[in-house]
């Protein structure tokens, strides 16, 4: 336990802007859409942990679920990078106290930049330090920026900054750069700016058993809705299986062959025989292999699953030599 008397067992989420305070003594609280928690993230985050040890009070990262450009755009916006429960799973790795995803809906919209400051972060907060990133804007119509926030803290007793972007490769890091990388199947560009492999993770849920009639048995995790950044086949490591990442080939699309309508992500685990439905597996994506593609028959599908499968295991063998990662 840290001298603050937070770890990551006390971690808190909540979801309402009225409520009990979770944090009495006080917080520092970093702002915003953390899709990805790529290093630009990851630095605000841990400036805002820093600070709040200082300070010895607590570290809260502040976001909204749905997303506002979701709320708004529908299925128009861009698409998602991570998850809620994902989002709330890293921030809390990242060493947050405590963890807002407030409901963004038509209340949220309308509320003022003033109503904001005043409703979330001092009476739900009471926030000592307030740190954004770079063009934060904020309250109904996105009328509120630094200037406001500082204006407001320096009424309510709390100071505002903002960190510096973070450049990777000589380019400044962003969640839109890096659904473009991901969509564009650059998926080392995309770990130079997330820190680490893009990985989706989820519950096993059961499917139409169409892959086990083929011979390719899949874990599959649905995407709640949202629209994923990236599609097609790849290589990748399963996790949560046992002590090590598993290798497997695994698909994120429709599926249009077998007619498929929701986006839907399909592991099949390499030598992989037993049950997992119900767990929560994390698939890292090491390669992609092709395109989704529709074929006119499931022969021509199986066809071509074997040799996904063959290059997959290929490519996968490499990352393993690479980098000592055990199949």
């Amino acid at each position: 336990m840290s001298g603050t008397g937070y770890n990551l067992a006390m971690s808190k989420l909540f979801r309402d802007v009225e409520g009990k305070s979770p944090c009495p003594q006080g917080s520092v609280v970093c702002i915003g859409a953390f899709d990805g928690l790529h290093v630009g993230h990851r630095a605000l985050v841990g400036h805002v942990q820093r600070r709040a040890r200082a300070l010895g009070v607590a570290a809260v990262a502040l976001s909204f679920e749905p997303l506002p450009r979701e709320f708004f755009g529908g299925e128009r916006a861009p698409p998602r990078l991570l998850l809620p429960r994902a989002k709330f799973e890293g921030l809390r790795g990242l060493g947050m106290d405590v963890v807002g995803l407030l409901r963004f809906n038509a209340a949220m919209a309308a509320m003022s930049a003033e109503e904001f400051v005043e409703h979330v972060l001092v009476r739900r907060l009471a926030a000592r330090e307030v740190w954004v990133g770079p063009e934060f804007r904020f309250g109904h119509g996105r009328r509120g920026d630094m200037a406001l926030l500082q204006a407001l803290g320096a009424v309510h007793g709390f100071t505002a900054g903002s960190i510096e972007a973070v450049q990777a490769a000589g380019e400044r890091v962003s969640s839109t750069g890096l659904r473009q990388q991901l969509a564009s199947g650059d998926l080392d560009g995309a770990a130079h700016a997330l820190g680490q492999r893009y990985a989706i993770a989820g519950k096993v849920v059961r499917g139409k058993q169409l892959g086990r009639k083929l011979g390719y048995p899949t874990a599959n995790i649905r995407l709640a809705g949202k629209r994923p950044a990236l599609s097609g086949i790849y290589a990748t490591w399963v996790h949560g299986i046992g002590p090590e990442p598993r290798a497997s080939v695994s698909s994120l699309g429709t599926r249009p062959t077998v007619q498929g309508v929701e986006p839907l992500l399909e592991a099949h685990v390499f030598d992989f025989e037993g049950d997992l439905y119900g767990r929560r597996l994390g698939v890292e994506f090491v390669a992609k292999l092709r395109d989704e593609e529709k074929f006119d028959d499931l022969p021509a599908l199986v066809r071509q699953m074997d040799q996904d499968s063959e290059q997959a295991r290929r490519v996968l063998r490499h990352d393993r030599e690479k980098s000592g990662v055990m199949a």
